[in-house]
């Protein structure tokens, strides 16, 4: 892996944007990044960091998010972070933004941008970069897949903190092996010593579980055999001695006890049901005459009850031959009351008619009411000319008042065009600047409009947003209670489906019949059904329990739906009304709207102008010549007004003598005519009162005939004789009634066997019940004394096959428990046999711990003129487990001694070695990935200078094959010895980034 460049941007103190150039720094090999403290040099390996896997290393992990950005930074710049590396033989760029708050884009605040990753290829054929991923896990997947490490195993062998190492060189067993586990991902051995303690547990509970089953089988064939045992269960535990030959062999002997119990019950049930079916034949014939004989007394009273009734029936049966001869004589009745009632109708026309009449016409007949009537017709004939004369004088008096009226306006009209002809320079001068002012407000209304149709649809938005934003939480306030409401109604379903189920047998016993075979057992006689008690559930109430769960649940998932929809109107609303709220949306479209109308305003009257000036133009025309014409017509009318004034004078003799007494023509003419209807519709009455006097004699004579033929001495004797159609369908109802019960009563006495019934002595069926129940409840006892007999004999088989299959199975349960028991204690060091108590994973540790300390003395024995050796120790610390241990070789001393026990130099350089070393392991356990680029993280300051110039000297040796090292540090000593150099420089706007002595 080699670094290329980075840019930086916003990040940490960086506030602006800064680039480091890789690739001129290490041309040099080693290259040195210093600065003041607290400038950013460790910032810059956090960018590293971040860019790669989107966190920076160890504690300053919680820097992530929006505190990665700068303070600063100015609002509208976005933090970003991007690295352009080579790996596998690929060049990448990785850019990453982590989230950020900026300002928003319309109205006031901030709003929070999501953090976005790309990663980039360079395709050397096309010269250009294609993208390959934008995704945050696909990003972080490929890069750990190319590098070979995880995020902390790039932090320990890239950025080689010698903190963390001086810590390592100084800690004890427990600390190094989780920082081991760490990089070298150990935790799979230690997985397989949890899995192996599991698999102990989970076989030892195994074999107890089976110990306590045996014996939970033991006490409960023991409570199944209750009284029955001959012997009680001895006293056993988990883990006793010939616990399954003790259970077993007394298992036998209850069992062989319970049959012979058994066959004992099956005897005395036989018996009791024997007895059983006599009783019940016994209660059946009692029954039986029971019944007969009361049918036999009920029929007796019944036949009294009729006796009692008798003259009532023949009564109604001569009421009834009676109305039958009156229906001959209906038809008859029914003309003359027709008849009748013309008569009167005819009559009171009459008397009608004549009170309108004149007293002279009182007593005239009907040919000379309309003799009178046709005179009246006459006259009213020789007024038409008259009425014409009257129309004609009306028009000319209509025509002289129209010639005055003209007259009086001609003389206006030529006032009004005189002084409107005055005014019309000036009036045409202010309509033409009244022209002028429409066209410019015209053009401002335009520019308006355009400005407020966005406006509008931007309020129209925020306003439907606050609509449904309260829509929203009132929909989930719905959709909450549709859903408690269904959970309700669910549980209310299955608790009367529960109920139901509780009491079916209710259910089932309503629809047996005495003789049919129940469809349960198949039985033919149901001595003792079951009854539904109070608060019985049938099949109805549970049907519509689940009905109403069904809508409840519909109603829910309708709610929820409509939540979703105005879920989704509020998120298209709020994306169109932006940020903005609705007041401010408002006033905005308010204002606009103001202008624009009084813009309008302005220019409505631009088209009215226009048209008032054409019509004022028109008008002047129209005035000019309507004074001519208005001197023309008042010369004409002067003779029209003389040639009516004669016409009238000579209309009016001859109306004088038509009229009369009337005021009018019209008036005459309308009384002659009201005379001759008057004398017309007196005359039609009295012929009709005659003609119906006539038919009303006749219906007489007609219904007397009829009365007479049918038996009757009198109409109104036939007439009380009728029934209508309720009283003789309730008469013949009572006949009828009265002829089924004689019948049923004739027939129920003709029975033999209720007769004879009748002649024996009265069926004691108390007695009987009595005693076919106490041969029922015999019957029960012995059944249930069988029943239990055999369930205990079923039980006890049952119990004693588990009991033997759990015998067979714990055999091959404690073979496996001891075998993953031993394998167990040996992987977790707690065996006899692991001397040194080193559990599995410290095994695997121990090993690497080796590998490194190995690479690590390399470098160790340069760095100290061959002095110093790291060897890993497997001795026990104290009462511990060994497998863990560090220590030191001192070649002046020849003694060997702990990490612990070294200066500050030799702690650093010690430090050094074992993170160069580990960097080398680790690469390896990598899959080789070749590391080009390595930063080390202070700690120069304690070396002397002999000692500073070995330790440069092994570092660069790491230079061969184009190794490039970066040393992270503010010793100044060291800024005259690397001559590559990057400096980060604090100022008050933020670090910059000052690359020096390189091409």
């Amino acid at each position: 892996m080699r670094l290329h460049r980075l840019d930086i941007n916003a990040f940490g103190p960086f506030g602006g944007a800064q680039t480091v150039d890789f690739d001129e720094l290490s041309a040099a090999g080693l290259f040195l990044l210093h600065g003041p403290t607290g400038a950013g040099k460790t910032s810059v390996l956090d960018a590293v960091c971040f860019a790669l896997y989107g966190a920076v290393p160890g504690a300053r992990q919680s820097g992530q998010g929006l505190t990665l950005r700068s303070d600063h930074a100015t609002p509208a710049t976005r933090t970003e972070v991007r690295l352009e590396l080579t790996v596998a033989g690929r060049r990448l760029e990785v850019t990453r933004q982590p989230p950020w708050e900026r300002p928003k884009k319309r109205g006031t605040g901030t709003t929070t941008d999501k953090a976005q990753s790309l990663l980039r290829e360079y395709d050397a054929p096309a010269g250009a970069w294609k993208d390959l991923s934008r995704s945050h896990q696909e990003i972080g997947e490929e890069i750990t897949q190319l590098l070979g490490m995880s995020r902390e195993q790039f932090c320990q062998v890239v950025l080689l903190p010698q903190g963390d190492f001086a810590r390592f060189l100084r800690a004890d067993a427990e600390a190094r092996g989780k920082l081991l586990g760490r990089l070298f991902d150990t935790h799979r051995f230690a997985e397989v010593e949890k899995r192996l303690a599991e698999r102990r547990r989970a076989a030892e509970t195994e074999v107890r579980d089976g110990d306590t089953a045996l014996l939970a089988d033991a006490h409960r064939m023991q409570q199944a055999a209750g009284d029955t045992a001959e012997a009680p269960l001895p006293d056993l535990a988990p883990g006793d001695p010939g616990v399954a030959e003790t259970v077993l062999s007394w298992a036998a002997v209850a069992r062989s006890t319970a049959r012979e119990r058994l066959t004992v019950a099956h005897c005395v049930r036989t018996a009791a049901a024997a007895a059983h079916t006599e009783a019940d034949r016994d209660l059946d014939e009692v029954r039986e005459l029971a019944r007969l004989q009361r049918r036999f007394t009920e029929t007796r009273e019944r036949a009294a009850r009729l006796e009692e009734r008798a003259d009532a029936h023949r009564e109604a049966q001569q009421r009834m031959e009676r109305a039958r001869k009156a229906e001959a004589v209906a038809p008859a009745l029914d003309l003359r009351e027709t008849a009748e009632a013309e008569h009167r109708s005819a009559a009171a026309e009459e008397v009608r008619a004549r009170a309108a009449l004149s007293p002279e016409f009182g007593d005239a007949g009907a040919p000379g009411l309309a003799a009178a009537a046709r005179r009246a017709a006459e006259e009213l004939g020789g007024l038409e000319s008259a009425r014409r004369a009257e129309r004609r004088l009306t028009e000319l008096t209509t025509e002289r008042a129209s010639l005055d009226r003209q007259e009086r306006a001609d003389e206006e009209a030529l006032q009004d065009a005189e002084g409107w002809l005055a005014a019309w320079e000036e009036t045409r001068a202010g309509l033409r600047t009244h022209i002028e002012s429409a066209q410019e407000a015209a053009a401002r209304a335009e520019q308006l409009a355009v400005q407020r149709d966005p406006a509008g649809a931007r309020l129209a938005a925020a306003r439907l947003r606050d609509q449904l934003a309260s829509d929203t939480e009132d929909a989930h306030a719905r959709v909450l209670a549709a859903r408690e409401r269904a959970t309700d109604a669910r549980a209310h379903w299955l608790d009367l489906k529960e109920q139901r189920l509780k009491g079916i047998a209710a259910e089932l016993a309503a629809s047996l019949t005495d003789g049919e075979a129940c469809t349960v057992c198949g039985a033919t006689e149901h001595p003792a059904p079951a009854r539904k008690v109070d608060g019985h559930i049938d099949r109805e109430a549970e049907e519509q329990a689940l009905a109403a769960y069904q809508r409840a649940d519909e109603e829910r998932a309708e709610h929820e739906q409509r939540l979703g929809l105005v879920r989704e109107a509020l998120a298209a609303a709020t994306a169109e009304a932006a940020d903005a709220s609705t007041e401010q949306l408002a006033a905005h479209v308010e204002e606009l709207e103001r202008e624009h109308a009084r813009a309008r305003t302005a220019a409505s009257g631009l088209h009215a102008a226009r048209e008032r000036l054409a019509h004022a133009e028109l008008e002047q025309e129209r005035r000019v010549a309507a004074r001519q014409q208005a001197a023309l017509r008042t010369a004409a009318r002067v003779s029209r007004r003389e040639a009516i004034d004669g016409e009238r004078a000579s209309l009016e003799q001859v109306l004088t003598q038509a009229r009369g007494a009337a005021d009018s023509v019209a008036a005459r003419a309308a009384q002659l005519e009201r005379e001759a209807a008057r004398l017309t519709d007196a005359a039609d009455a009295v012929r009709t009162a005659e003609v119906t006097a006539e038919r009303l004699k006749d219906a007489d004579a007609r219904l007397a005939d009829a009365a007479f033929r049918a038996g009757f001495d009198t109409p109104a004797a036939a007439s009380a004789a009728l029934l209508d159609d309720a009283a003789h369908r309730d008469l013949q109802r009572r006949l009828d009634v009265w002829q089924s019960e004689e019948a049923a009563v004739h027939a129920v006495l003709a029975e033999a066997d209720t007769a004879a019934a009748a002649q024996q002595p009265l069926a004691d069926l108390t007695e009987a019940e009595r005693t076919a129940e106490a041969a029922a409840r015999r019957l029960q006892d012995t059944a249930s004394r069988q029943d239990a007999a055999a369930r205990r004999c079923t039980d006890l088989d049952r119990l004693s096959a588990q009991a033997a299959a759990s015998v067979r199975r714990l055999g091959p349960l404690r073979e496996e428990y001891d075998r993953v028991a031993r394998l167990a204690a040996l992987a977790a060091g707690t065996s006899a046999d692991n001397e040194r108590r080193m559990r599995l994973e410290s095994y695997v540790l121990a090993a690497r711990l080796e590998q490194v300390a190995a690479a690590a003395t390399v470098r160790l024995q340069r760095m100290s003129s061959g002095r110093y050796t790291l060897v890993h120790s497997a001795d026990r610390a104290g009462r511990g487990r060994s497998g863990l241990g560090l220590h030191v070789v001192d070649a002046w001393t020849g003694r060997e001694r702990d990490t612990a026990t070294l200066s500050g130099g030799e702690t650093f350089f010690a430090s050094l070695a074992l993170a160069l070393g580990l960097a080398d392991v680790v690469t390896d356990e990598a899959g080789g990935v070749r590391l080009d680029t390595l930063f080390i993280d202070e700690g120069f300051g304690s070396l002397d200078d002999q000692t500073l110039d070995e330790v440069l000297d092994v570092l660069d040796s790491l230079r061969e094959r184009d190794r490039s090292v970066g040393i992270v540090s503010h010793v100044a000593d060291l800024r005259r010895r690397i001559h590559a150099q990057l400096e980060i420089v604090k100022e008050r706007t933020g670090s910059v980034v000052r690359q020096r002595g390189v091409r």
